[in-house]
């Protein structure tokens, strides 16, 4: 554990979804923007080893790592503010905690001793505190402890983070609590009691907040930041008020102006490197903010009703619009909902059509369907995994006339399996981190759009996916005039299709949404927006 290495620990208190992972991001890029290198990492404390299992209704969208990790969508957000990549090691699980100590145990590492919550899982999860400080690379280090002080499962979290204070010591240790300041209507007041009661929770576990953020509605009048200071135990200078803002990439900016970072400068005693320098994120949130023209784009999913399964493709929108000067209007429409009598009706104010990534046959149809409409159409159509491969099977069905062509996954007595298993799938009997998973390298076939896009001739981007296009099935659609034009250099997967005589028409197995950033916007998002602008004005 490199000694120089200062440790943030982030907890939350009153409710769940007060944006600790939004603080995190937040507070990581103004230390960024003051030249320190910085990363975050997120201790969830679910017993799931990690999120790749569970539905996008229980937790919202699984995100990958470049090394293939699944992970909390948390981690999506510290990328894409940090505009630097995470790891296996940015997102630790009660369950891996267990698996890891339950593992030792059973090769007999503890030697003969009673195995216990403490110190035994206490001790690992601060050695996964500590992991990424070993090597001196980072600066600081962000850590976000998940849930809400007072839950069962965070408990042995929060005892590691009253134990990592003695090992490190005060001076590289902070905690910032995040709770909320609700205000009463019919009394016209906000109060203070359940921070109160969070804090106390808190002190009883041993642990005394360094820094309050205060999510609330309302601003916070002097007499209640004193009231805070007083009952809960901090500076009155360290109570910070985060009033809901317009968008989550206006956060960092309010969080400056509450003068967040300069607390925890004076806190852990850190000299202040550089100036700090925000002016591309400003130029970002400029763009954003005062766009040019708007098109309206439909997303076409199965899980529509909780948008944060879908959260990094909506923020590509966010980051590709902006850079277009262009509001992006996402319209997330279910696609179990659509069949050939409305779809017409449905999808026909559309700029462009994207169909996003999915498991299961559920709503398969309405894709299908959708696929049909914008190629027919020449409406631009963008296909994202499943997305990728709907676009293939529609195309199987109704250029190629091979009636019931299908996925193995939808139909595994399919006469034609154009989307089938890869040969090492086929005898697994666990679901858990068995896909293809993480960055791929992806050749591009000169001079078409995804080239033009990149411009460049060979990518990385990453997967999450078990089935893929077969082979087989290569020539007759090319045939056929959908073209392969992304390959994977090593295996010969096909990465990337497009169809060559529809102005924006591209599918890609791979997820580049995972890899947008607000200082990168992703090539294909950007360039499917470009052509979005250009059908909206054909129209």
């Amino acid at each position: 554990m490199a000694s120089s290495t200062k440790y943030i620990f982030i907890t939350g208190g009153v409710t769940s979804s007060l944006g600790k992972g939004i603080i995190a991001a937040s507070l990581a890029k103004l230390l960024q923007a003051r030249g320190f290198s910085v990363t975050i990492q997120k201790f969830d404390p679910y017993l799931n080893i990690d999120p790749g299992t569970l539905n996008p209704y229980e937790h919202g969208e699984c995100y990958v790592t470049e090394d293939g990790a699944e992970t909390d969508l948390d981690l999506g957000h510290y990328e894409r503010f940090l505009n630097a990549p995470t790891s296996q090691a940015n997102n630790v699980t009660t369950g891996r905690i267990y698996n890891n100590v339950i593992t030792k145990e059973r090769k007999g590492e503890y030697l003969g001793k009673t195995v216990q919550v403490i110190p035994h899982i206490t001790d690992e999860i601060k050695k996964n505190f500590f992991k990424l400080g070993e090597d001196g690379k980072y600066d600081v280090i962000i850590t976000e402890i998940g849930g809400c002080v007072g839950d069962i499962e965070s408990l042995p979290f929060i005892e590691a983070v009253r134990q990592a204070k003695w090992d490190i010591g005060a001076n590289n240790f902070l905690v910032v609590h995040l709770t909320l300041i609700p205000y009463l209507a019919a009394a016209k007041e906000l109060k203070t009691k359940p921070t109160q009661h969070s804090v106390k929770q808190l002190l009883e576990a041993g642990i005394q907040p360094d820094i309050l953020v205060c999510r609330t509605e309302h601003p916070l009048p002097l007499e209640v930041k004193k009231k805070l200071a007083l009952f809960c135990n901090v500076q009155l200078n360290c109570v910070i008020e985060a009033m809901d803002a317009e968008t989550i990439y206006d956060v960092p900016l309010l969080m400056k102006k509450e003068k967040l970072d300069e607390r925890v400068l004076t806190k852990l005693k850190l000299a202040n490197k550089n100036n700090i320098d925000l002016e591309q994120w400003k130029d970002f949130l400029g763009k954003l903010k005062n766009p040019t023209q708007e098109v309206n784009i439909g997303l076409i999913g199965k899980y529509v009703s909780l948008p944060d399964a879908y959260k990094s493709i909506i923020e590509a929108f966010v980051h590709a619009g902006a850079a277009a000067e262009c509001k992006v209007n996402l319209q997330l429409i279910s696609s179990e909902e659509l069949h050939p009598d409305n779809i017409v009706k449905r999808l026909e104010s559309l700029d462009g059509i994207i169909v996003a990534p999915g498991f299961g046959e559920r709503g398969l149809e309405g894709k299908i369907e959708t696929v049909k409409f914008a190629r027919e159409n020449k409406i631009p159509f963008f296909g994202i995994c499943l997305g990728m491969q709907v676009a293939v099977i529609e195309f199987a069905r109704n250029v190629l006339k091979l009636t019931g062509a299908n996925s193995t996954e939808m139909d595994p007595n399919t006469k034609h399996p154009v989307i089938a298993l890869m040969e090492e799938q086929k005898n697994l009997d666990q679901l858990g981190g068995t896909m293809r998973l993480g960055s791929y390298p992806c050749e591009l076939r000169k001079g078409s759009r995804a080239a033009q896009a990149y411009g460049k001739a060979k990518v990385q981007e990453r997967h999450r996916h078990r089935y893929e296009f077969n082979n087989k099935y290569i020539q007759k659609i090319e045939d056929k005039g959908m073209i392969p034009s992304g390959i994977n250099p090593e295996t010969g997967l096909v990465e990337i299709i497009e169809v060559k005589e529809h102005p924006w028409f591209v599918g890609t197995q791979f997820h580049p949404e995972y890899k947008s950033t607000v200082l990168n916007p992703h090539p294909l998002f950007v360039r499917f927006i470009a052509a979005a602008i250009e059908n909206k004005k054909i129209k």
